[in-house]
């Protein structure tokens, strides 16, 4: 169960807390040139106004919180990819360490979250790795007929129960620990007078509008990636697009995840 898009989507609520972060599209949806598409063939059956002071105001982590441990200076942003991967294994286990880049875990993880209202997430600042697994269409009632398979939902269910099961509170304060990082790089990412927190908190109210289309999803493959049969559908963002991959009952669990987190944080 080693999916990026899950992944990102694990450091956008986990790493704010963190839902985040796990991105993109271009591996689940592009056919792979060494594994092909698996068919079943089944019987037929916007830039950001500045403001002088922030909508959603969030005081750092700057002493010992609710763990009781003591707390030493960040390090520069620049500097702080291993500081950031240690936090990160403390809640989520040695094999995050896998999953991530090696460089730049900060600003890539921020200029994520701040894509995900947008149409596409460039592979470049993604901070996990490539997707290896086919995605899985099905054929159903005659040629040139395409469905979202169920298959891939399974793909997530392992990170999803993760996302489901953590402890937010514990997400939160990681979040505030190394909340200056974050809006440093923010800053430096273009927008030096808002606030990360803010932009945080636009994504999860974004994501949350996400809507749930009855299933199978129709897909369309005008060219060589595969899209949303239904053009509003194919309109949303990558983030929504990223949700509905997932599948009606893992959209309604993370969406749970984000509400709460965002109370912990707005």
């Amino acid at each position: 169960m080693n999916d990026p898009d899950v992944k990102l989507l694990v450091f956008i609520v986990l790493t704010i807390g963190l839902i985040g972060a796990f991105m993109f599209f271009w591996d689940d949806i592009r056919p792979s040139a060494d594994t092909p598409v698996v068919m079943h063939h089944e019987p037929e059956v916007e830039e950001q106004a500045t403001s002088g002071e922030p909508d959603h105001p969030i005081e750092p982590l700057t002493s010992s919180g609710p763990s009781n441990k003591e707390l030493v200076p960040l390090p520069p942003l620049d500097d702080s990819d291993a500081y950031f991967l240690l936090a990160l294994t403390d809640i989520f286990g040695v094999d995050v360490g896998r999953l991530l880049v090696n460089e730049a875990l900060v600003d890539k993880f921020v200029a994520t979250v701040d894509n995900l209202t947008r149409s596409h997430v460039s592979e470049k600042i993604r901070p996990v790795g490539r997707l290896p697994d086919a995605f899985v269409v099905d054929t159903s009632g005659g040629i040139g007929q395409l469905y979202l398979s169920s298959e891939n939902y399974g793909r997530y269910d392992l990170l999803v129960d993760l996302i489901a099961s953590s402890d937010l509170e514990v997400v939160a304060e990681m979040y505030r620990r190394f909340y200056p990082l974050f809006q440093k790089s923010y800053e430096r990412l273009g927008y030096p007078n808002t606030y990360f927190n803010d932009r945080v908190v636009e994504v999860i109210d974004h994501l949350l509008l996400t809507p749930e289309p009855e299933e199978p999803v129709g897909l369309s493959r005008p060219h060589v990636l595969y899209e949303f049969a239904d053009a509003d559908l194919e309109a949303l963002s990558s983030g929504q697009k990223l949700l509905l991959r997932m599948g009606g009952e893992h959209t309604a669990r993370i969406k749970k995840v984000l509400q709460d987190l965002r109370a912990l944080i707005a």
